[in-house]
């Protein structure tokens, strides 16, 4: 079984990979296809901008992955990528309204993301238990052994390669037309991740808040209203 010392080298590895990934992605996509459109954006957003995407994010990984394992009676620092989403989207909205912003904005982070949840949640496989995002027990041939020979279901596994498979669409639609991408590729792929995400977090073994609902499952809720109403005003937009 892997120390907590070595889980951490191990995730930190992977996620030094994946933040280089999404800057060589984000890069690649921009100079593919968006190039002309980024200019147009900036000049919409202002500088403020990316300071509440930042605040956002870290406060939200920290607060929700934190609340998270507290309720589930692990007291330890926690991070999360889909409290970071739901914060830096949550703080980039509020920062939206004040500055009279209306479009989307977030379409030249979707590729980024992808590739960093891709990355980063291999990290969260490889870490073993100590990582604390490992699936319940089950007696299916792909069960993972994190380290105390149980098999158990690979969750973050699940969770990459259904985003791998995200990836591919996303480069299809921007291959045939980047002005659906730039319109809805962000609010799409929020709500394709937090609804897969909702479902994979029934094979977790954390603390139910709300009914069968843990915290990650009532903020996936959240995120998927969110993109269902953003993409309708879209269309006016």
């Amino acid at each position: 079984m892997l120390t907590i010392t070595d889980a951490y080298l191990i995730h930190t590895f992977f996620d030094l990979i994946a933040a280089l990934g999404a800057v060589a992605g984000g890069y690649c996509v921009y100079r593919w296809r968006l190039e002309e459109h980024l200019p147009q954006m900036t000049d919409r957003i202002g500088y403020g901008y990316f300071l509440f995407l930042s605040l956002g994010s870290i406060v939200g990984a920290f607060l929700f992955g934190t609340l998270n394992l507290y309720l589930s009676g692990i007291p330890e620092i926690g991070r999360s990528i889909i409290g970071a989403i739901f914060g830096a989207t949550l703080m980039v909205e509020l920062y939206k309204g004040r500055r009279g912003t209306r479009g989307s904005t977030g379409y030249i982070y979707v590729i980024p993301l992808i590739v960093v949840i891709i990355i980063g949640r291999l990290g969260c496989l490889f870490s073993g238990l100590a990582d604390d995002t490992f699936g319940v027990a089950t007696g299916k041939a792909w069960g993972w052994d994190f380290g105390d020979q149980v098999l158990r279901h690979p969750v973050a596994l699940y969770e990459s390669v259904s985003m791998l498979l995200f990836l591919i669409g996303s480069l299809a639609i921007l291959q045939a037309r980047v002005d659906l991408f730039t319109r809805y590729g962000f609010y799409v792929c929020i709500g394709y991740y937090a609804v897969q995400r909702f479902f994979w977090e029934f094979l977790k073994p954390y603390q139910d808040i709300a009914g069968l609902l843990n915290v990650f499952q009532i903020i996936c809720l959240i995120l998927v209203f969110y993109s269902i109403i953003m993409i309708g005003k879209a269309r006016y937009e």
